[in-house]
């Protein structure tokens, strides 16, 4: 099985990994979940990590191919739409993002939002494959903590997003709408049916008791062996069982509101106003 060069990248503010992918014999890369920098104590967005990303690939000379995203997701805004201007590299997310896009637009009162997922160049369903210079991108539909969740396989290597974390953390969370724990049990078994010594990259890490150092890659067999939630033996029911449990007692991430309205839009951020401001909506819940 191929091999592909993987540098990682660590947000620290999100506990976000984020993925520069290339072809060892052509040079050809992709970047897969890049991180916006938002502070939300002063509302500021900046792009010092994605500079540094892409200053790799041009200290390389890397052919961006490609800019890849496994979800929509809510806890960090996405990097994709400044990459995506700055190397002319085509934005990829999985086809049931117009699901996603369909439920969180009204919520967020943007009724001018196109929710047919127009604002990515590519949308990949399930087994579709992308050339990456000699080597092959495979899409797997793992869904479960979002609807549209993808796990991109690079040669060894599955980039598996929310879906799977460190053996010693567990499973993504599954009670964001379109999330169910037992579609989420099934597309772990699918991850998990790939060779055991396949190299499993995950989307977060998060410091349990008794680990130090972050970390971003994992095996086939290691998850099977070891992950909390899901090792064998954990049958289906004692996992939807236990993801219930916990999801009950988890509070909203951080940064959901201003990540799910900048995401469904591909990361680009509001338009401004003819003062040249930009502004975030805030939908408010009210207690009873």
């Amino acid at each position: 099985m191929n091999r592909p060069d993987v540098t990682p990248f660590f947000d620290h503010a999100t506990n976000t990994w984020s993925y520069l992918v290339s072809d060892p014999d052509t040079g050809e890369a992709v970047i897969i979940d890049a991180v916006l920098d938002y502070e939300p104590k002063g509302a500021r967005v900046s792009h010092n990590g994605l500079e540094a990303l892409y200053s790799v690939v041009e200290r390389r000379q890397l052919k961006l191919r490609w800019i890849l995203e496994t979800h929509v997701h809510a806890d960090h805004m996405a990097g994709g739409h400044w990459l995506r201007d700055k190397s002319g590299a085509p934005l990829v997310i999985g086809a049931r993002i117009a699901e996603v896009q369909k439920v969180f637009a009204p919520r967020f009162g943007m009724d001018d939002l196109p929710t047919d997922g127009r604002q990515f160049d590519v949308l990949v369903e399930d087994g579709a494959t992308l050339p990456l210079g000699n080597l092959t991108i495979r899409v797997m539909h793992t869904p479960g903590h979002t609807p549209a969740c993808l796990t991109y396989l690079i040669g060894d290597a599955a980039f598996v997003g929310d879906t799977l974390f460190m053996p010693d953390y567990g499973t993504a969370r599954c009670d964001f709408p379109g999330g169910d724990a037992a579609t989420l049990h099934a597309s772990i078994q699918k991850i998990l049916a790939l060779p055991p010594e396949a190299r499993i990259f995950v989307g977060h890490d998060y410091l349990p008791t008794g680990r130090a150092d972050y970390a971003c890659v994992t095996s086939v067999a290691a998850q099977k062996a070891g992950n909390i939630h899901v090792h064998d033996g954990v049958d289906a029911r004692s996992f939807v069982a236990m993801r219930q449990a916990r999801d009950a007692t988890l509070a909203p991430p951080t940064l959901i509101l201003p990540s799910l309205q900048v995401n469904i839009a591909a990361g680009e951020l509001p338009p401004p106003d003819a003062q040249g401001r930009r502004f975030l909506r805030l939908p408010l819940s009210l207690a009873g």
